[in-house]
């Protein structure tokens, strides 16, 4: 059967036809390792880890190569690592302050059974020229600048989108309505308000690197061009992400790979995957529902997350609600009811589910198959319930013990009742000034006590923090 992938680029679902079958490549934008990975962080982890197996599947394990990065140069992390770690040169010192929340996010995707990608560089790896010779952000910018797609001005290097007749094809925007990226302001210097900036002069209090245009720092989306060439080269199959980096990120990702290689393309296939909302309203951390996957990771186990990811389809917004993680829990308990005393071995993969996948990763209709085998095998089904099971472990649900009584019934504890409480005091008046950064702190104070946060608003719509133990 053909794979039929959507394509945001042509705006249609597609054959897929790798460039090369030996190798196929795939690149997704990996998260910036700031703070903790939060829900809607895990939904393209998630998705494109499901393309990963099926593509392994469908062209074998050594003939797929994945690329997702680490995005370690942002202007926030780079000013701490400065202030924190001055002795040390400046990438040593990036790592220092992103290590715990990149460990974090490496043990909260695998729990959330996640392979590793191929390759997960670092961007501040990829800045300055290498020693072995793969691509990197000072060189393409240097590249750009030979072939006239841009130009140095109010000591910055900027894109020159008027260079490139058909720049914004990805987003579907006309070059006049153009803004500049969130990371940019509109400045008088530039030829266009929809240039971009690719390298920004770094003053003397700033973190920087040297280059050919002075002491700096690279543009927001420099990075994914540098390190998607490093490792699949000018051209490759499928670039994947979220839904809000159509633009600007990846639409000046196309342009910058473009202009500096010389080709029409940059990738064959772009996929995206559509937003998430908590209970019903958009997450934000001013609204008191924004949740990590470390949190839910407290009261469910990964996979049950997992399976509730994949009950909606990819492209299609999710709403994450307590009442579908319930009944991801319920379902992922009857499919280990059912193939508890199976034989993985003895089982197949449902060629439904297959069928499903290949019709643009449809995994909404894959649930609905996965009901159907576990029907058959309530029904005493052999071949039916050890298929299951190996469809399941393909997919990335080992078929642990879910427990779903035990998951929704608290846990006893000695924890110091009033002490939780003031710390919620405190977390709310920091949230008032919004202190965040505090807020935050308190947060990760009380998960170490043991103790689970939930934010909401009472009946006259104020907020609201309830507590519970880790379960």
């Amino acid at each position: 059967m053909d794979l039929r992938l959507y394509d945001t680029l042509t705006r249609e679902k597609r054959p897929f036809v790798p460039l090369d079958p030996n190798n196929v490549r795939m690149y997704v934008c990996g998260p910036t390792v700031y703070d903790f990975a939060h829900i809607g962080n895990a939904r393209p982890v998630i998705v494109f880890d499901v393309l990963f197996r099926l593509l392994r599947h469908r062209y074998g394990a050594d003939h797929v190569t994945y690329v997702r990065n680490i995005t370690d140069v942002e202007d926030k992390i780079n000013a701490r690592a400065v202030r924190d770690f001055p002795d040390l040169p400046l990438n040593e010192a990036i790592r220092h302050v992103t290590e715990k929340t990149a460990a974090q996010f490496h043990a909260d995707v695998e729990a959330l059974g996640c392979l590793p990608p191929t390759f997960e560089p670092r961007a501040t790896e990829f800045v300055l020229p290498r020693a072995d010779g793969k691509a990197d952000m000072v060189t393409l910018i240097g590249q750009l600048l030979a072939r006239g797609h841009a130009y140095e001005a109010g000591g910055e290097v900027l894109f020159d989108t008027a260079s490139m007749p058909d720049y914004g094809m990805l987003s579907g925007r006309k070059l006049e309505e153009q803004q500049a990226g969130v990371r940019i302001a509109v400045e008088a210097h530039k030829k266009n308000p929809a240039d971009f900036v690719l390298w920004k002069q770094s003053s003397a209090n700033e973190p920087g690197w040297e280059s050919p245009w002075g002491r700096g720092r690279p543009g927001w989306h420099i990075e994914c061009s540098a390190m998607s060439a490093a490792y699949l080269g000018d051209v490759f199959d499928i670039h994947g992400g979220g839904l809000d980096l159509i633009f600007p990120h990846h639409e000046n990702e196309i342009a910058q790979s473009r202009c500096a290689h010389g080709t029409p393309t940059m990738a064959n296939y772009w996929m995206h995957n559509g937003f998430l909302q908590v209970e019903g309203d958009k997450m934000s951390k001013s609204t008191g529902n924004f949740v990590t996957i470390r949190e839910l990771l407290y009261d469910w186990p990964g996979e049950v997350l997992r399976f509730q990811m994949l009950m909606t389809h990819y492209r299609s917004p999710i709403d994450w609600t307590r009442h579908a993680t319930e009944q991801a829990a319920v379902a992922l308990d009857g499919f280990l009811h059912i193939t508890r005393s199976v034989d993985i071995e003895d089982g197949n993969i449902s060629p439904d589910v297959l069928a499903a996948l290949s019709d643009d990763l449809n995994t909404s209709q894959v649930v609905v198959q996965l009901h159907a085998l576990a029907a058959r095998g309530r029904a005493g089904d052999y071949q039916a319930a050890c298929d299951l099971k190996a469809t399941c472990n393909f997919l990335g649900f080992g078929l642990k013990e879910v427990g779903l009584q035990d998951i929704l019934r608290h846990q006893k504890s000695d924890i110091d009742s009033s002490r939780v409480d003031a710390l919620i005091l405190d977390r709310a008046v920091a949230r008032a000034r919004k202190d965040f950064k505090e807020s935050d702190r308190i947060r990760d104070e009380l998960a170490g006590m043991g103790v689970v946060l939930k934010d909401g608003k009472d009946a006259n719509g104020k907020p609201v923090t309830t507590w519970e133990i880790a379960r």
